[in-house]
């Protein structure tokens, strides 16, 4: 199950750890996305704060966390093919997440 913020993150909890993604519909209405700014391995955000940026033909727009914690890993994918979160938002992941708070979950949507 996904959890998504207003914003259109979404949030997967797997093997304890926290998946942060983009949307479908985020995908969409942004168009071909060309950018994609990474935060660095070792930040640590809160939830609500901007912790990157997305960049498309259309548009450009910030990423905000869905849940506080820690990156542990970035798809560094994106940097080369960005377009990924184009093909498949629900398979390709941006961040990952250790050190958050399963009850911040609660005010997120379940899909």
């Amino acid at each position: 199950m996904r959890y998504y913020t207003k914003t259109e993150e979404w949030v997967l909890i797997k093997d304890g750890l926290a998946y942060v993604g983009l949307s479908e519909h985020a995908a969409t209405e942004l168009g071909d996305i060309v950018y994609v700014e990474l935060p660095q391995v070792g930040d640590k955000f809160s939830k609500g704060e901007p912790f990157g940026a997305i960049e498309s033909v259309k548009a450009a727009s910030d990423l905000y966390m869905p849940i506080s914690g820690e990156i542990v890993e970035v798809n560094e994918a994106l940097e080369d093919e960005p377009e990924l979160l184009n093909e498949a938002p629900l398979a390709h992941y941006i961040i990952v997440l250790k050190g958050f708070d399963e009850a911040e979950l609660s005010d997120l949507e379940k899909k």
